[in-house]
């Protein structure tokens, strides 16, 4: 029998239910110190984050290996990286989270930015990166027209100044053959690819891509896929005005309805009640 994998996959930590917004910030305060200021160990599958200590600091739990998040300094934390914290009590400072689909538009030639968020890493707090992680603060707080794109153009910003800061690397994060499989995924992904195509891309059995992924999430491949495609309808359903059945058919379902109930199935709502979410406010 298959044991349920050891560490548990959050949206945000403690929570299994759809990601809430476009974006999240919060302070350290609405999390750790309801937990008696430490985090146990866990993983995001389909998030990033980023850790802004802005007075104290914390010990940090980087797949296994120790390290330290002390004032002025900020942890960046890719997806499938498991992590924990032990925070000094009345620690100051903001964790952003980054759904994987506000990662698309960083692409560019050649990768380089995702590339360079592919790992764990500290890094010094810069003015230009303290202002932005303001910003984006107040956009979180507020109800603007514009609310969700002004926080994916902010998030990106800070992304993109994060991946320039020429880090000390933490360690080798995920295991590279799992980044390939994002890539492939990107790539493919309006073309219905099944696990075995997906599998032959990458020259292993299916079984063999299957246990990569378990490993890495605790789902198998079919699983994996599927939620990064779901990730990619969250994005094209809240930042564009493609109708619902058009980001099925980019997504490789030639089913409207069959894309609407795997969408709802995964995210708790229909399509267009998530694409309601996200419509300027008048």
């Amino acid at each position: 029998m298959t044991s349920a994998h050891p560490i548990p996959s959050f949206n945000l930590f403690g929570e299994t239910t759809v990601f809430p917004d476009v974006v999240h910030c919060e302070q350290y305060f609405d999390r750790a110190a309801q937990h008696d200021w430490a985090i146990s160990a866990h993983r995001h599958d389909q998030m990033a984050q980023l850790f802004v200590m802005d007075e104290g600091s914390a010990e940090v739990s980087l797949d296994g290996a120790t390290r330290h998040l002390n004032t002025g300094w900020y942890l960046f934390v890719p997806p499938h990286v498991v992590h924990g914290f032990n925070f000094t009590r009345g620690s100051q400072g903001v964790v952003i989270s980054f759904p994987t689909s506000v990662f698309l538009g960083l692409a560019g030639e050649g990768g380089q930015i995702t590339s360079a968020l592919s790992r764990p890493f500290l890094g010094q707090i810069t003015p230009e990166i303290g202002n932005l992680c303001s910003v984006l603060s107040t956009l979180f707080a507020g109800r603007g027209a514009f609310r969700a794109q002004s926080l994916v153009s902010s998030a990106q910003a800070i992304l993109s100044l994060v991946a320039e800061a020429s880090p000390v690397e933490l360690g080798d994060g995920a295991d590279d053959r799992l980044k390939r499989l994002d890539a492939l995924i990107a790539a493919h992904m309006s073309e219905g690819w099944s696990a075995r195509d997906y599998a032959d891309a990458l020259s292993i059995t299916t079984g063999h891509l299957s246990r990569l992924c378990r490993n890495a999430t605790g789902q198998g491949a079919a699983v994996y896929i599927e939620a990064a495609m779901m990730a990619e309808a969250r994005r094209l359903l809240a930042f564009t005005r493609l109708q619902v059945s058009e980001v099925g058919y980019r997504l490789g379902f030639s089913d409207p309805s069959y894309f609407s109930k795997r969408f709802k199935a995964k995210e708790g709502l229909t399509p267009l009640a998530y694409k309601a979410r996200f419509a300027p406010e008048v």
